[in-house]
């Protein structure tokens, strides 16, 4: 190395040893650091303080003469909840960019540039964030109902902009692009019907059975608070090969239907064994034949054998 490259490498050195040593520049640094903080904590503040309000302001929505279904008011909150906290740290972030001396100016006008130029290519963006707006506004479906959408089946847990999550029994959760929604069914908008198929005898008095059933049935809605209306016995549905099928349907609040024809099923089951009306089930009869019996067909085969 000779003496000027020497002699550059030094004053380099020297320049940059200055500036570590610089108070203006360490306070510059604190200051700096010190802003990002502030700026984070007053997002998280704001974005906290924010959702409390909404969910303060749709409880008093709740106590007024006229409001929305409990179903959209839930959907509305959690959306009105993601784009105050989008916004908020969105503008958090622009903030520190400024701080950190980077052109806020460029990059948003260089952001909506690349944003135009990448539009093309982001259609199914595009068509997630309108179909999920019009799912909203629309009111097609709402967070809490039990939805059916293409092969997937469970309740909705969100309903985004962009997707929607699904929370199937088994507790899997499913994120749906809010694009790919093209037919859905709502199980939860209006009451349900339990259809309950009970299978008697053919020796036993089909008019006494249905007497004692629709005794039953008289007490099931005071018992179940899911029973809008009394049960219907509608009378026999299928004449089995050993049965006589009686149908009896009952409506009941949305999606209450499978519990109450289990329990439906196990009253009658019960009712009819105390009232000795006996339910069909398969049989098997066992014959034993007798020595003499056996011998009688041994020499009747070997009669016919020589026959």
């Amino acid at each position: 190395m000779d003496d000027q490259s020497l002699s550059t490498y030094q004053r380099a050195l020297e320049s940059l040893w200055r500036k570590f040593t610089n108070e203006e520049t360490w306070l510059a640094f604190g200051e700096g650091a010190i802003k990002i903080i502030l700026t984070i904590l007053v997002a998280w503040f704001i974005v906290k303080v924010g959702k409390i309000a909404i969910r303060n302001f749709f409880a008093l929505r709740s106590k007024a003469p006229l409001t929305f279904s409990e179903r959209r008011e839930n959907t509305l909150l959690k959306l009105i909840e993601n784009v105050l906290a989008y916004v908020v740290y969105f503008i958090a972030l622009v903030n520190i960019l400024g701080v950190l001396t980077f052109d806020v100016k460029g990059l948003i006008a260089g952001a909506g540039v690349l944003g135009l130029a990448i539009g093309f290519g982001a259609q199914s963006l595009v068509k997630d964030v309108i179909t999920g707006f019009f799912i909203i506004f629309e009111d097609q479906f709402s967070v809490g109902d039990f939805v059916r959408i293409g092969q997937f089946e469970g309740t909705v847990e969100e309903i985004g902009l962009r997707t929607t999550k699904l929370k199937v029994w088994t507790g899997e959760i499913h994120i749906l692009p809010n694009g790919s929604i093209i037919e859905v069914t709502n199980f939860s908008l209006h009451n349900s019907v339990a259809v309950v198929d009970i299978s008697i005898a053919y020796e036993e008095n089909v008019e006494k059975a249905e007497k004692v059933i629709n005794e039953l049935l008289e007490t099931l809605k005071d018992k179940y608070p899911e029973i809008v209306d009394t049960p219907k016995l509608l009378g026999i549905q299928m004449l089995g090969p050993s049965d006589v099928t009686l149908r009896i349907t009952a409506e009941t609040t949305p999606m209450n239907h499978w519990y109450v024809a289990r329990m439906m099923r196990k009253d009658i089951k019960e009712c009819l064994d105390a009232n000795g009306i006996e339910i069909p089930y398969p049989r098997m009869v066992m014959y034993s034949r007798t020595e003499q019996e056996a011998q009688a067909g041994s020499k009747q085969a070997k009669s016919g054998g020589t026959a």
